[in-house]
């Protein structure tokens, strides 16, 4: 396979890999309440001590967390080194506000890529440009004291080149301590009046740095340099197409999903999707080119939500039985027809089925192509009829001309998405 070139990062995994696990873990675990908690409520550094001295997760086990991850079907992981808090899961030497210095006193950061790389899995690492408790931060529109007229004057003096400087060194340890990292994945930029950009990350630095260090990482596109980043990144949305490149094709992307509407731990929020919902997504995204990186946010104890688990095994048993529909494959010319969605790997075209039919599924554009047909999660055959077979069914509001007509069970296979594995001629 072709590497992908656009900006130096090896993309050729990921693009095969295509489902990965988002990890949200830091000190708003102990708030339960969203991982901007500290912004939306406009918390002062003070008051929001007290997370950081309460901070022992005493339940935490990375290889749980891993073996939960690869049992789901997962390839990769990304987890949040820092966050917009600025609390650091490793020992960095650059600050104390980190794990080793809460009544936890352990690393977190280091037993969590062993135990994930002992699952086969590749590391990411996500990393916050914003900072609100470095005291070289400018306060800006984002800020939890932005509406604070007297902080804003008191911190007015603060030096972004300074902070600027944090980020590169912060940068420089993780990927000089914990060996190869397969994703960097910066968060966020907001430019204009009140905000912050390329210019005030010094991203063009930051960018010199990553690629001196690890040549071969992948990096996100949120350092507001036009036109470098590796991978596109919509968040919270699945896109109606793939994102596209300068030439027109679909470029390397992956949507960033949550269980809830919240990133870290939240105790209370009830939107939780469902397993089927969350199969579609991947689906879908893998059906235009994508991946899904799919988030967890860990309780303050260190365990993962029992209802994240529920819904990774969930997905995990749809995996087990369908991931070659999913690892290895891509967009297709072919329409799916309603309801469905197709992916493809060479020349086997797999056809998703989101909605049940009764009997038959009509396949546009296939007629003649299709060798063989049968069900992926059991082997099992499902005839197919050309329309030349079908005259009297057209003539009567049947399908058109080239159209491929799949027989099905009446009752849905019991799978949450089954699956038509066609063999194309």
């Amino acid at each position: 396979m072709a590497r992908h070139k656009a900006q130096g990062g090896d993309t050729r995994w990921f693009v095969q890999d295509r489902f990965g696990m988002f990890i949200h873990w830091g000190l708003y675990a102990l708030a339960a309440r969203h991982e901007w908690v500290k912004n939306h409520e406009r918390i002062k550094d003070a008051d929001y001590q007290k997370y950081f001295d309460h901070f022992y997760p005493d339940l935490y086990d990375p290889k749980a967390w891993a073996r939960a991850a690869k049992n789901a079907g997962m390839k990769y992981f990304v987890i949040t080194t820092k966050h917009h808090e600025g609390f650091c899961l490793w020992d960095s030497d650059l600050t104390d506000y980190k794990a080793t210095k809460t009544p936890w006193g352990q690393d977190l950061l280091a037993p969590m890529v062993d135990a994930f790389r002992e699952e086969g899995l590749k590391v990411g690492f996500y990393h916050s440009l914003l900072d609100w408790h470095h005291p070289e931060y400018p306060v800006d529109r984002c800020h939890p004291q932005r509406d604070d007229q007297a902080y804003r004057k008191q911190t007015r003096k603060r030096d972004v080149r300074k902070y600027a400087e944090y980020l590169r060194g912060q940068v420089e340890e993780l990927l000089t301590r914990f060996g190869k990292i397969d994703i960097l994945w910066f968060d966020f930029s907001f430019p204009g009046k009140d905000g912050k950009g390329r210019a005030d990350w010094q991203s063009e630095k930051v960018i010199e740095t990553v690629r001196r260090l690890q040549p071969d990482i992948m990096v996100d596109n949120r350092l507001d340099l036009p036109g470098v980043g590796d991978f596109v990144t919509p968040e919270q949305f699945q896109p109606y197409t793939g994102p596209k490149d300068k030439s027109g094709k679909t470029a390397v992307w992956e949507a960033c999903q949550t269980f809830s509407g919240s990133w870290g731990y939240h105790r209370d929020e009830q939107t939780w999707k469902t397993v089927k919902q969350l199969l579609c997504m991947l689906i879908d995204g893998v059906s235009k080119g994508g991946n899904l990186l799919l988030n967890v946010g860990p309780t303050a104890r260190g365990e993962f939500d029992g209802r994240a688990l529920e819904r990774l095994e969930g997905m995990g048993r749809w995996m087990r039985l369908h991931s070659r529909s999913i690892y290895g494959c891509g967009e297709s010319k072919f329409k799916p027809p309603v309801d469905c969605r197709y992916t493809q790997n060479g020349k086997r075209l797999y056809l998703h089925v989101f909605n049940w039919p009764f009997k038959i599924i009509y396949c546009p554009g296939l007629a003649g192509k299709v060798e063989y047909a049968q069900l992926l999660h059991d082997g099992s055959e499902v005839k197919m009829k050309g329309l030349e077979d079908w005259q009297a069914m057209s003539a009567a509001g049947g399908p058109p001309p080239g159209t491929l007509a799949l027989t099905v069970p009446v009752i849905q296979p019991n799978v949450e998405v089954p699956v038509v594995e066609l063999f194309l001629k």
